[in-house]
C-alpha cells in the first residue's frame, strides 16, 4: 500500500502541474505555485539549518499574510509540526501555548519582537525567534522613549505618503522646539538628526483604519541585551544597528514625556486640523489601541 503524501509533497506535486497558476492572491498581488513552493523551501532550509527536525514544534504567530503560508508549508516539508495561533494573544496566552507545545522556534512579525522578548525567559524550550513581515524593529523603553499612537479613518487620506509626511513634519517641528535644530524627516518612516536615527514612524491598517505609531528617543538606548535573546535576520539587524541618537544626546537636556507632549500637541493639532481633548476612546480607537498595546505589554 502506498503511503499517504504529506502536505509538503502535495504542494510539490501541484506545483509541477500548475507552477505558473495563481496560488495566493494577497492585496491585489498574485503569487504562483512556483513562488509558493520556492519560498516554503527557503523556510524549510532555514529551519533545518537551526537544527529543527521531524516532529519538532514550530510556533507560528502570523496574520493572514503570504509569510504564514510559506512558513506553514516549510514546516510540513521538514516533517515538523506547525503550531499556529492568534496574533491577538497576549503574554500569558503565548507563554502557555509555547510551553504546552514545547515549541523550539517561533516565527512571528517583527512588530511582535518586544512582546516575545518579554516572555523569553518564561519559555525554556524556545530556542529561536524568527522575525518576518515588516522589516523594521522599533525599540521602546520607559523613560527613554515616548510613544505616540493616532488612529484615522482611511478615507481621510489620499495616500500613505500623505499621512507619513504630515506626521513627519509634526515631529520635526516638535524636535526643533525641544532644541534638536538639525532634525529632519526621511521618506516613509525615519526621523534623523545629524545623520542618526532619532525616531521612527510606522503605519499599519486595520479594517477601515490607519494606525499611526511614532516612537521618539528621549534618552540613549542600548540594544545589547535584546540581541542576546532574540535572533533577527541579518538584513534586519543591520538596519536596526544603524547609528542612533536621542534628544538628550543632541541637546544635553533630559526631556520628560510631559514636556514632549506640550511641544507636540500644538503642531499635531495644526497640521492635522483637529482639536485634541481628553476623553474616552471610541470603539474602533479602543480596538486598535488594545491590539497594538498587546505588542509591548503583558497582562
Amino acid at each position: 500500500m502506498s503511503s499517504i503524501p504529506t502536505l509538503g509533497e502535495l504542494l510539490q506535486e501541484i506545483t509541477r502541474k500548475y507552477k505558473r497558476k495563481e496560488a495566493i492572491l494577497f492585496e491585489g498581488t498574485a503569487i504562483s505555485y512556483q513562488e509558493l513552493d520556492e519560498q516554503s523551501n527557503k523556510v524549510a532550509n532555514a529551519l533545518s539549518s537551526l537544527g529543527i527536525r521531524e516532529g519538532d514544534r514550530v510556533a507560528i504567530m502570523l496574520p493572514n499574510i503570504p509569510e504564514f503560508v510559506y512558513t506553514f508549508f516549510g514546516v510540513q516539508k521538514l516533517g515538523a509540526i506547525a503550531v499556529p495561533f492568534n496574533t491577538m494573544y497576549k503574554g500569558r496566552e503565548i507563554t502557555h501555548i509555547l510551553n504546552d507545545s514545547g515549541a523550539r522556534v517561533i516565527v512571528t512579525l517583527t512588530n511582535f519582537a518586544n512582546l516575545i522578548n518579554e516572555i523569553r525567559f518564561d519559555t525554556p524550550a524556545l530556542e529561536y525567534v524568527i522575525l518576518t513581515g515588516q522589516r523594521t524593529l522599533v525599540f521602546g523603553e520607559p523613560g527613554s522613549t515616548v510613544f505616540v499612537q493616532a488612529v484615522f479613518d482611511r478615507g481621510q487620506w489620499e495616500s500613505t505618503d500623505a499621512i507619513f509626511n504630515t506626521m513627519g513634519d509634526v515631529l520635526v517641528k516638535t524636535l526643533k522646539d525641544l532644541g534638536v535644530e538639525e532634525a529632519w524627516y526621511k521618506h516613509q518612516g525615519s526621523l534623523r538628526a545629524r545623520g542618526k536615527k532619532i525616531g521612527t514612524i510606522l503605519l499599519s491598517t486595520m479594517e477601515n483604519l490607519y494606525i499611526l505609531n511614532s516612537v521618539i528617543f528621549l534618552n540613549p538606548l542600548s540594544t545589547d541585551e535584546f540581541f542576546k535573546v532574540i535572533w533577527v535576520p541579518p538584513e534586519v539587524k543591520d538596519k536596526v544597528l544603524e547609528p542612533m541618537t536621542s534628544i538628550k544626546d543632541e541637546t544635553g537636556k533630559l526631556i520628560t514625556e510631559e514636556e514632549f507632549k506640550t511641544a507636540f500637541l500644538p503642531h499635531f493639532q495644526d497640521r492635522f486640523g483637529i482639536q485634541v481633548v481628553t476623553g474616552e476612546l471610541k470603539r474602533d480607537e479602543l480596538f486598535a489601541y488594545e491590539k497594538n498595546r498587546a505588542v509591548a505589554y503583558r497582562k
